[in-house]
């Protein structure tokens, strides 16, 4: 729950249970959050794997810091350069023996399926827009966010931190349109999902999903 992409209750996210934290030359700041790996046991290094198992997908919704006080093959797991997934302990039971608690692993990126569209939650106070994006299919993680309101004209948002993008604008009281572009190019106009009485704290779903 919560961590370092911001989304909070990963139930009510729709990220569920099969999720896991980044090492952070995986992480990247942020830009991965959302993206789907799909992972599995290396029987070629280990005895630990779990038999018969097949791989599994999760989603990456946190960061998972270096110790710098261990070295990486030996505590620090998340040490940069090393690809690590903490993983949740559900999704880690589908493919390794608990006893082990760590193992290699086979990994590659893939398509993210989500349920409806994209999610927008806005939270901020006054001209600060911090704009949660979440629920993102195809990549799952996304390049660029721009806003739009009926006063003004197209707005590029900051990654803040996670998948939190923020704005420095008056749009309080103006219906509110949105352009994202996902990590691998696909762009998407989402016009008027926000309506002019929208209040912080809200979240809106659009219609509109990145495909592949």
């Amino acid at each position: 729950m919560g961590g370092a992409c911001g989304y909070g209750n990963l139930y009510a996210a729709g990220y569920g249970a099969n999720n896991a934290a980044l090492s952070s030359s995986m992480f990247n700041g942020g830009a991965s959050c959302g993206q789907c790996y799909q992972i599995a046991c290396d029987a070629s290094r280990t005895t630990s794997c779990k038999p018969g198992a097949e791989p599994v997908t999760v989603t990456a919704t946190n960061l998972c810091p270096p110790n710098w006080a261990l070295s990486s093959d030996n505590g620090g797991w998340c040490n940069p350069p090393r690809a690590h997934f903490d993983m949740s302990q559900p999704a880690w039971l589908n493919i390794g023996l608990y006893k082990a608690g760590i193992i290699p692993v086979l990994y590659q990126q893939v398509r993210c399926w989500r349920q409806g569209g994209i999610r927008f939650t806005i939270a901020g106070f006054n001209n600060f827009e911090l704009v949660l994006i979440s629920n993102v299919g195809g990549p799952g993680s996304i390049r660029s966010v721009s806003v739009k309101g009926d006063k003004t004209d197209w707005i590029q948002l900051n990654r803040n931190w996670g998948a939190n993008w923020q704005c420095n604008a008056a749009l309080v009281g103006q219906p509110l349109s949105f352009a994202v572009t996902s990590t691998n190019g696909q762009k998407l106009y989402i016009n008027d999902l926000v309506p002019y009485w929208w209040k912080f704290a809200m979240a809106f779903t659009s219609n509109q999903q990145f495909t592949y």
